[in-house]
């Protein structure tokens, strides 16, 4: 018989995780949001997907753990699944920070152009071009892992996953049409999420 480990391990380590990474990120959002934005290709769609990634990272996570709403979808912690989510998280923060910090000025939360925008290719965007994509799909899998619950734990993975899908495109083509060759340049010699293999 396996071990079962105490379901506050992994409920505790997710609030932690959303505790950071909004710690990560502030900042960030402050210096950005002080250079003027050029072009912004925010619409409905892009409303409604921050809206839904809202619900999985943060409102359900927090009602399963805090209230008794979601309980009926609960199962047990195993070891395995509390040792891979630990990983996935240790690897989400330091992701998410260098990404934010690599990017500077340039990153906005939404599909937007800043004044003075660069593209930048160097630090972890040296190797792949969307890091910080990267960065929460390893948060979405430590919440998959660390929250025992069929609702809460993949909420972020189903989320996300919809909206890296319907972003990725005109996010890229808001980049082509910024930087032009120059983009496809770095495009060719880079991968989306995984190092040498997309």
């Amino acid at each position: 018989m396996s071990m079962i480990l105490n379901p506050w391990f992994g409920k505790a380590l997710t609030i932690a995780g959303i505790i950071v990474t909004v710690a990560i990120r502030v900042p960030h959002d402050g210096r950005s949001a002080k250079v003027p934005v050029v072009d912004s290709r925010k619409g409905t769609l892009e409303v409604v997907l921050l809206a839904l990634m809202s619900l999985g990272i943060f409102v359900l996570p927090i009602l399963s753990i805090a209230t008794p709403f979601l309980s009926f979808a609960n199962y047990p912690l195993h070891p395995m699944m509390f040792g891979a989510g630990v990983a996935c998280l240790g690897l989400n923060f330091w992701l998410f920070y260098r990404s934010h910090a690599d990017l500077g000025t340039n990153w906005s939360m939404t599909l937007e152009v800043r004044d003075g925008h660069q593209l930048i290719s160097s630090g972890v965007y040296g190797r792949i071009r969307h890091p910080m994509y990267a960065a929460i799909y390893l948060y979405a899998l430590a919440q998959a892992f660390l929250l025992p619950n069929w609702i809460a734990g993949p909420a972020s993975l189903v989320t996300f996953t919809l909206m890296f899908a319907l972003r990725l495109r005109p996010e890229e083509k808001m980049m082509i049409d910024k930087f032009g060759s120059a983009y496809r340049d770095y495009a060719s010699r880079t991968k989306r999420l995984i190092p040498g293999v997309w």
